[in-house]
Parts: C-alpha cells; structure tokens; sequence
C-alpha cells in the first residue's frame, strides 16, 4: 500500500501532455504526437496498423506478420486453443507445438479473428431514436432497436461483422465493421514453462523473462490467407528511449466514472468478484492436484482465474488507497473549472451536478440487487461451458421468433453466425471438470445469499450442491450434433427436451431474464443517460482530447521505452537471457522457475546478452495481451503480454512514473527460434517474407 501512495503521489507533478491514451483510430492524436515526440501521425500508417491488427474472440489481441496469414499473439491467448487441441497422450500446452509443413499446421475448433475493416459515426441515429420524454425502459427499448438495425443493415450491405460500439459511456455511438476469420490454424507454441516462467510469482512483476507467445494462420477457402498488411519483424527491436506504438483491443477501463460509482466498485463489486475468483482458483488447484490429467485439463482455467485474482485484488487496493479518489476528485473539480470559463457555464454545471447526482442515486439502486444479477443473469452461480450451451440454446430458439430490435443483443441478426461458430464447437468438455466448476458455483451462490434465499432454493430443487451437479451431467450437451438438433427444432424443441441442463437453463430463465431487465431499466439505462451528460460537457469543454474508455475495440497507445526506479533502485528497461539463466539458478530450477530442456541445453548456443522481455510507458490494460509493439516505422519490435504491480491502477487512473507494460522483445523471439527451436520456415517467414 505505502508504494502504492507514492506512486499516485507523483500523479500531480505529472505533465499536461503524458503518454495516456487508448486513442480511437478514427480520432488519433496527431496534435499530442507531433507536440511530443514530433511525429507525424499519417493516415497510411494508421490504416496500415489496423488492417495488420487482429482481435481474437477469447480476449486477446494479435496480429499479422507475413504475408502469408501469419499470425502472432501471446501463449496465454493461445492457452485455450492449445488445451482444446490436446490429449492425455499429447498436451501441447505443456510441451508446445511447431507445425513443419502447412499440412501439419492444426486446425482450431472455434476460434475467431476480427479485422477492423471500417468505422462509422452513427451517434446521431442512435440519440435520434431516443425521446426526451421517454420512460427507462422506453429509451432501453429504442436505443437497442435502432443499435440492432444499423447493424443488420451494415451486414446485409457488406457481409461484414458489424458491431455498434458505445463509447464515453453513452457519449457516443461508433459502428465497427470486421472481416472474420474462422478457419485458424496453431503453427507454432512453445511450452509453458518458458511462456510463463515464473507464472503465478512473478505475473503482474519485472524484471520478467517469459517467452509469452504462439503463432497461428488464418486461412480462407482451405488456403493460407493472403494479407496485404502485415508488420515486418524487426531484428533490432525496441532500444531505450524509442517511442513505440501498442495496436490492440484493450477491454475494460473505467477512468470516466463518477466517484461514487468508484466507491461502489470498492465497496461492492471488486468484493464480490475476489470472493467469486479465489473460490474457483481454490476449487480447481485441488481439482488439479488429483491427477496429471487433471491438471491438464484444469490448467487453462487456473491460470484465467490466477491472473484475474492478481487483476481484481490490484485494482481493489487502488481503490482503498485514498489518493486515487482524490486524483478522480482533483480532475472533476479541474473539469467544472474549465465550465466556468465557458460562455454555457450555467447549463454546463448544472447539467454535470445533475448527471453525478442521478450516477450516485444509481448505485444505491443497484445495491440491492447486484449481486443477485451477477449469480443468475451474469451466471457466475453457474461457472459451466455446459449451462452456457444450454442458456444460449434456451434463448436463442426464444429469441430468433421475435422482431430483431426486440432482441436481446447477443441474439440480434448480426451476432448470430459468430454466436452459433461458438455454440456448436467440437471442443472436448471434461464432465469432471464441470462438476468441480458447478458445484463450486453453486456453493458460492448461496454463500452470498444465504440457504433460505428463494433462488437458491429455485437453483437446488431441493438438493444439495453435489447432487444438484450430478443431475445436471446427465445431459447430452456434450455432443455438437444435440446441440444442433435442440437449435435447429426451434422453440418446441426445447420445451419439450427433459435434457436435465436444458431444463434447468429454462427454469432459471424467468428469474434471469427479470434480474436482466430491472439492470437494464434501473441501471444501465439511467447511468448511460448520465454519463451521455458527462461526456457532452466534457465535449464542450475540452473537445475529443480525452479518449473514451476501453471497449475492447482497436486502440493506439504510445508511450517510450524506458526503465524506472522501485524500491530504491533503477529497474532496467529490458532483462536477458543471461537474466533468465541467473533467476532460474536463483531459484534452484524449482517450479515455476524450472526451465524446459531444450532451454538447459541449449545455453552455449545463445547469446545471453540478447534483449527478452522489455517495458514501456504506453497505455495498456486487459485485452493487451498479445497486441503488437511497433516503432516508427510501423515494424514489429515486441509483443505486449502484462502490465507490473505499478500499472494495475491504470483502471482508473494512468501514471508513468513507475507503472508499465511489458513486451517480449522481436530480438529475443528471433534468438529463441533460431537457436533452440526447430523452425527454420517459421523463422524464414518471419525475416524475409515480402
């Protein structure tokens, strides 16, 4: 906590221009960029970087690197892949995996890439739609209609994935438009141990010496894709005092939120979901434990729920530290100065008061009924692949006979093929692992509410947490072809299936729904207005040169390459080979510091003075990790894949005094590649593809 204090401490001596931002590619910071580093920020390379970027749909970041549909990300993006392409007899999580020839390149089950092709300005048309005059629901209802309208529209014109995207929290309405690409093969992952040296110890740290990457292809018509934009590999790399840009798809900030909703986070939400995390990391290390197998099939999971324990608990002591909610009040209260100087500061003030008073009136609302909402409706009672099968089939087949403004968003018109790639994935589920997952959910449920509580009564039926969990893996949802069958026969299909998860997805809908509906009507809707407020006098003040938070949409960060100073000594912007040699030594080679063999043999043949992992000022967050490091020039120079202790407060406030991301170095891949992994193509199409 006392390093914590001194680090927002010296967020007041910080300059007018810094390296903050998760720019919007269609509002970048020419102005900031050319004032700072003079830099001229041209509309080439900005379509270059984001024809060359890729989102993946389980929440990372990517990009091109040959032209050949060469992708790279980090491993534990690829994690997810990896286990669902493992077997008991080949875990190519833990040993990695390199495809020689293109034949040999393996084929992942429901794995989608996201290009962003276009951005369209629709804020006009969606406000339209919404009447001064309008009651909650009635403004919800509207906004989602003409939201699931401009989007049908855009992908019956251009059968492009089309997403409208709310940004400033209501402020403004963006439509994003993106090739997918479904048939994506694994070409190259090195084992996890080297990927996540350190893992758990040294996650959220530096000095930091992880090989944190995999490489995949995209393919269209059964052949690699042809790309026109791609990021040539550079072989230098990043060097100190370079500045670097970050292309990626950072998920959630909330350094737009009113105070008290910021107390409300600290108060009841970061809460409830460290309970939630550390109840299902506990469930599946003892899950793991049982067996070899076990841990291979939990491994995924664990290391999801470990990094978002580290995430959560991060941001939780931001929150309890005082000075960040000062430096949230000092910006407020910068911000009604700068009303005062406007010929509009009457309306403009009372328009901000009466938005923060609606926010603050809000969360006393949403106490009462939170976290009943996140159990049922958000269904973290039911932490299940197979409860999210049977819920998605449950409402799909409900929702698809209705009008598609009415829908519910995840089953609008433009979201469906991407819905169904998902639904009937041939992934292998392990019934075992469900049952861990189940019952500790269910556990946790009524933990948080309390045995008499009448949902959980409704979640039980009258049983206790295990036989509950039995019963509900009797289902046949494990096979693809059921699934399809359930979805394909429609509504009557599913009322009349006893499948027991079908049955109970369907039973549990109705309180769902409700809990659903009165977020939406009592929540989201009123917040959404109040924010839309906030933003159009921050608008009128100071213009677009605030960046909305993150959406998990494509965003440009920058920032320089540079070390900085903790605990009394100067942290080096980059650590080494030789560094990961020395740590392991200093750790016995014991886990997770022991390295792969081929790493313990292979020591002579590398030159440990090469560049590994490496940090940066540029601003980053969850849905980073894989993101590209470019220089300049628009070359690839590392690969974002964590943040340290110091940035875990970048939720909601940034700072660049000791706060950083952290890249593995384009030097250090091209070094592990050539020296200790078999992969001369891979390597080949790295450094001279045209």
């Amino acid at each position: 906590m006392r390093k914590l204090a001194i680090l927002l401490l010296a967020l007041f001596a910080m300059p007018a221009l810094s390296d903050e931002g998760m720019w919007l590619l269609n509002d970048p910071p020419r102005d900031r960029l050319k004032a700072q580093y003079g830099f001229d920020l041209t509309d080439a390379w900005l379509e270059h970087a984001r024809l060359a970027s890729v989102r993946f749909n389980n929440g990372g970041s990517g990009s091109f690197v040959s032209a050949n549909g060469l992708l790279i990300t980090n491993h534990h993006i690829a994690a997810d892949a990896l286990q669902k392409l493992s077997t008991a007899e080949r875990d190519l999580f833990r040993d990695g995996f390199y495809a020689k020839t293109l034949a040999d390149e393996l084929k992942c089950p429901d794995l989608e890439l996201n290009v962003l092709m276009s951005i369209e300005d629709v804020t006009a048309k969606v406000n339209a739609a919404v009447k001064p005059d309008m009651k909650p629901a009635e403004a919800f209802a509207a906004r989602r209609a003409v939201m699931s309208a401009v989007e049908k529209e855009s992908l019956e014109e251009t059968g492009l994935r089309s997403d409208v995207v709310t940004l400033y929290k209501g402020g403004a309405y963006h439509l994003y438009r993106y090739k997918k690409y479904t048939d994506v093969r694994l070409v190259m992952a090195p084992e996890e141990r080297i990927a996540a040296f350190g893992r758990d110890v040294d996650n959220f740290e530096f000095p930091r010496f992880g090989l944190d990457v995999a490489f995949f292809r995209a393919y269209e018509d059964g052949r690699p894709a042809v790309v026109k934009h791609w990021f040539k590999f550079s072989p230098e790399g990043a060097k100190e005092g370079d500045l670097v840009f970050v292309t990626g798809h950072p998920g959630t900030t909330n350094r737009l939120e009113t105070i008290d909703k910021l107390k409300h986070r600290r108060d009841a939400t970061l809460p409830f979901n460290l309970a939630r995390v550390r109840a299902m990391e506990a469930a599946l290390i003892q899950y793991g434990e049982r067996g070899p197998e076990n841990k291979r099939r939990a491994i995924a999971d664990l290391h999801e729920y470990a990094n978002g324990r580290k995430a959560l608990a991060g941001q939780y002591q931001g929150l309890l530290n005082p000075e960040v909610l000062n430096e949230k009040a000092r910006l407020e209260a910068a911000l009604i100065a700068s009303v005062a100087d406007t010929p509009a500061s009457e309306p403009l003030t009372n328009a901000h008061d009466t938005a923060v008073r609606r926010i603050a009136e809000v969360q006393k609302v949403y106490a009462e009924f939170e976290k009943p909402y996140n159990l049922i409706e958000n269904a973290t009672a039911f932490p299940s692949v197979l409860f999210t099968i049977a819920r998605d089939i449950v409402r799909l087949t409900a929702e698809v006979g209705k009008p598609n403004g009415e829908r519910l968003r995840e089953y609008r018109d433009s979201n469906l093929e991407s819905l169904k790639f998902e639904l009937f994935s041939p992934a292998p589920i392990y019934a075992d692992l469900e049952r861990t997952k189940l019952l500790t959910g269910l556990t946790f449920l009524a933990e948080q509410l309390g045995g008499e509580h009448p949902l959980v009564k409704q979640a039980y039926g009258g049983q206790s947490p295990a036989r509950k969990a039995d019963e509900l893996l009797a289902t046949k949802l494990f096979d693809p072809a059921e699934r399809k069958r359930l979805v394909d026969g429609g509504v009557k299909a599913v009322e009349e299936s006893a499948d027991p998860m079908i049955v109970f997805a369907r039973e549990m809908d109705g309180s769902a729904r409700d809990l659903r509906k009165r977020y939406e009507t009592e929540v989201e809707e009123p917040e959404r207005q109040a924010y839309a407020e906030l933003a159009n006098v921050r608008f009128a003040v100071l213009g677009k040169s605030v960046p909305p938070d993150a959406t998990f949409t494509l965003r440009l960060a920058y920032g320089v390459v540079k070390g900085y100073e903790a605990e009394g000594q100067q942290v080096p912007f980059a650590t080494t080979f030789g560094g990961l040699y020395d740590r392991a030594e200093a750790q016995q080679h014991k886990e997770p510091f022991e390295l792969p063999e081929r790493w313990k043999t292979g020591k002579a043949r590398l030159d440990l003075a090469t560049p590994y992992d490496f940090v940066s000022t540029a601003d980053t967050i969850g849905g980073n990790s894989g993101s590209p490091i470019l220089n300049r020039a628009g070359e690839f120079v590392g690969i974002n894949f964590d943040r340290n202790r110091f940035g875990l407060v970048r939720n909601f406030v940034y700072t660049d005094v000791q706060a950083r991301h952290i890249s593995v170095h384009s030097r250090g891949i091209l070094e592990a590649l050539r020296k200790l992994y078999d992969c001369p193509g891979l390597v080949k199409e790295l450094t001279e593809s045209e």
